[in-house]
């Protein structure tokens, strides 16, 4: 069975393009359009907006110009002017424009001076991540990449305790393990969460486990494009003082204190070192 298409024409005004994540063959019709006849084609990368094209076997005829996080702001006016009479297609490297990649100025801009700006939809690693991760995602919240620095890592980690629905974040491979046995440690070890790296490429890989599992397994397995999924909690989570009895038995069992605290925070959803600490506050 085939189905017969014609494509609208080009609008005049700002597109903004969803690119292929890894596999060129995710991309769209309208994006090999849009890539052939654009005025001008304002790339994060323009060396891997040229490399797509030839690989889609798209020939680029209008301006390639970088637009990237750190030029964006200035690039804006310019490619506001240029819109008022042509098209100017935006992509990022793989994905959604915006989403955590350059194209927020020029919407914003292009808004204020009553230029349109219209979306070619496609390839996005949050919905993919979702969709592959196996846990409940009905409803969920992205939060972009996750903070590099400890302090900021760890309040955003808590204030996701009683988040009920799932959560998406990007993260870099170098940091990866060590934001997961932090996560583990906040969230609990046992809350259910997959790691997905390189979608839709050669090495695609979903790993699903528990927080604490999956901490263990980045130590070694962190390459590539990394997209993490944790599964909501509970809103009504137990206290962590209720959990010191319990901690306190396995420890009088014969369980290390600290690999008690573990255990019954994993289980729990709630962070061991917090409950380590009421242990010991319990003791004085």
């Amino acid at each position: 069975m085939s189905f017969e298409f014609s494509l609208e024409p080009l609008p005049r005004g700002v597109v903004l393009a969803a690119t292929p994540l890894g596999n060129p063959g995710d991309a769209s019709a309208r994006l090999l359009q849009a890539l052939g006849q654009a005025d001008v084609v304002a790339a994060e990368d323009t060396r891997r907006v040229r490399a797509l094209a030839q690989a889609l076997g798209v020939e680029i005829r209008g301006k390639v110009v970088s637009n990237f996080d750190h030029n964006e702001d200035a690039r804006a006016a310019g490619l506001i002017d240029a819109a008022r009479s042509g098209t100017v297609l935006v992509v990022t490297d793989a994905g959604m424009p915006i989403v955590s990649d350059p194209g927020h100025s020029l919407v914003v801009a292009a808004a204020e001076a009553g230029v349109r700006v219209t979306c070619l939809p496609g390839p996005s690693a949050v919905t993919t991540a979702l969709a592959l991760s196996g846990l409940g995602v009905g409803h969920f919240i992205f939060d972009g990449f996750a903070p590099r620095k400890g302090g900021p890592r760890r309040k955003w980690l808590e204030s996701l305790r009683g988040q009920e629905r799932a959560v998406v974040f990007f993260e870099s491979p170098h940091r990866l393990a060590e934001t997961l046995e932090v996560t583990a440690e906040v969230l609990g070890e046992g809350r259910p969460a997959a790691v997905c790296r390189e979608l839709t490429k050669t090495y695609e890989e979903v790993k699903r486990g528990t927080l604490g599992q999956l901490a263990e397994w980045a130590g070694e397995n962190a390459r590539g494009e990394i997209t993490v999924v944790i599964e909501g909690g509970s809103a009504a989570a137990v206290s962590v003082d209720e959990l010191v009895p319990k901690a306190q038995e396995l420890a009088a069992a014969g369980l290390r204190l600290k690999a008690a605290c573990k255990q019954v925070a994993g289980e729990a959803g709630v962070s061991s070192r917090e409950l380590y600490d009421a242990v010991l506050a319990a003791r004085d």
